[in-house]
């Protein structure tokens, strides 16, 4: 692969020729569907240095390549521009790009452009991963074939086979967005479209919340069915003139709608007043994941996923590693991993799920990269469930501020460390749990690495009580 900045910039571009922004997972994806449909393109890469380019060039050995500052005079010849989720379409050249007249769009665009078969879209502040791996699961019961992409980690062009087409064999993809993939989408025309919760996460990003939630709502472009979440108002499709809505949420629902039925001292996942399920045969933790389980089946309902399977689904999936994800207990505490829990929303419904029908409190090891956050939320639900916090990274002080020693509050500069303090701090029945409400890449690598250490310091304790 060549970086000959001058041969981009001297050159004209090929009739039909595409850049793709961004030499990520989803800028390779798209780079290996334009070849395998022998279409033309450029790789742009904003970064001087990008950390993969050894694996583009084993890929592409004769691609042409301009990294660092965007080049508008090339960036102008595109037929169109596919700009990763990492980059920002706010990017000034890119913008100037957009107002000359270029096409400007995502993968998920070029996407939908080859695909045929339904798509179910989800997003939200939080729970998305898990609500997109149940209802594949649920799908799957029913004997589907189904294809679960996108934010979740495997781009939605990589889901197509080598020759960039679509496998006819397919009943359904089930597809996570982010924020990031929604505000470059132009229509995505799901079968069916959730946005899950809504709390300010990525405000080093936006420039408020509308903003934010305003990239959200795009997930309901053209769609057929929208299902929104009945305790926030965020969700709610903006358009009173949209199709068929459907609801779900903790409170008793209204005929046709999913919620909760209390009967006995139980609680039943319900379609109106009927019981469909015992909650008490969930394996999920949490009253987020009692609503995340709602959603799914209000998902799957509107696209006609038989309700037999997707309960049968229900009563084995365990949820998904690093999300609220139980490590058993040692010594009558009960050790929990969140590190997905990667903004104040997620950590907060982390806190709240865990505690408030158990009447147990928590530990809570918290801090990394604060991506702009808003913290106070945290001290409301710390102030009601916390025994003590335990903080570490880039926006421990920021938090224990925020605490002003309302909390017993203590920091530590590893996570091994973290995890040997909260042990102290805790008592027969409490949670210890790692949900940051920050990102990871102050101190780890992904959030992935990050309780992957959390969960191995869990086990030591573990093996040092045998």
């Amino acid at each position: 692969m060549s970086a000959d900045t001058e041969y981009l910039m001297a050159t004209k571009l090929a009739e039909n020729t595409h850049i793709i922004v961004g030499m990520g997972a989803t800028g390779l994806s798209c780079a290996r569907f334009f070849q395998a449909r022998k279409i033309p393109f450029v790789v742009m890469d904003t970064r001087q240095s990008p950390p993969n380019v050894a694996h583009w060039q084993s890929i592409f050995p004769d691609l042409h390549c301009l990294c660092g500052a965007l080049d508008e005079s090339v960036l102008l010849q595109a037929a169109d521009i596919i700009v990763s989720p990492g980059v920002s379409i706010d990017e000034p050249v890119i913008r100037r790009a957009m107002a000359a007249g270029v096409r400007v769009r995502g993968d998920v665009d070029v996407f939908r452009e080859v695909i045929s078969k339904p798509i179910v879209a989800i997003t939200g502040s939080n729970g998305k991963s898990t609500v997109t791996t149940l209802l594949g699961e649920m799908a799957r019961a029913a004997g589907w074939q189904v294809e679960v992409a996108g934010n979740i980690g495997v781009p939605v062009l990589d889901v197509l086979d080598e020759n960039g087409q679509e496998n006819s064999g397919l009943d359904l993809y089930v597809l996570e967005l982010s924020s990031f993939q929604l505000e470059r989408l132009h229509e995505l025309k799901a079968e069916a479209a959730v946005i899950l919760n809504i709390s300010a996460d990525h405000m080093d990003r936006y420039s408020d919340l509308k903003s934010y939630c305003l990239a959200k709502q795009r997930i309901f472009s053209g769609v057929k069915k929208i299902v929104f979440n009945r305790e926030d108002e965020l969700t709610r499709p903006e358009d009173n003139s949209v199709g068929e809505v459907v609801s779900f949420g903790l409170d008793l629902a209204d005929e046709s709608q999913f919620g909760l039925v209390r009967r006995e001292g139980n609680s039943y996942l319900a379609k109106g007043s009927v019981e469909l399920l015992d909650v008490g045969q969930l394996r999920l933790c949490g009253s987020h994941n009692i609503a995340n389980a709602l959603a799914a089946l209000a998902l799957g309902e509107c696209v006609g996923i038989p309700q037999r399977a997707m309960l049968s689904a229900l009563k084995t999936f365990t949820g998904l590693t690093h999300r609220c994800q139980s490590l058993g207990s040692i010594h009558g505490i009960e050790y929990v991993n969140d590190s997905k829990g990667t903004n104040v929303g997620a950590t907060v419904a982390a806190i709240e799920g865990l505690c408030v029908q158990s009447h147990r409190k928590v530990v809570l090891i918290a801090g990394g990269e604060s991506k702009g956050a808003d913290f106070s939320p945290l001290v409301e639900s710390l102030g009601k469930h916390a025994r003590a916090v335990v903080l570490l990274g880039k926006a421990a002080a920021e938090i224990a501020g925020l605490l002003n020693g309302k909390i017993k509050t203590l920091f530590a500069d590893s996570m091994d460390a973290a995890v040997n303090t909260a042990v102290q701090l805790a008592q027969t029945g409490d949670y210890v749990l790692l949900s940051p409400a920050c990102a990871s890449f102050d101190m780890f690598s992904s959030y992935e690495e990050r309780g992957r250490i959390f969960m191995d310091a869990v086990s030591r304790l573990r093996e040092e009580d045998r």
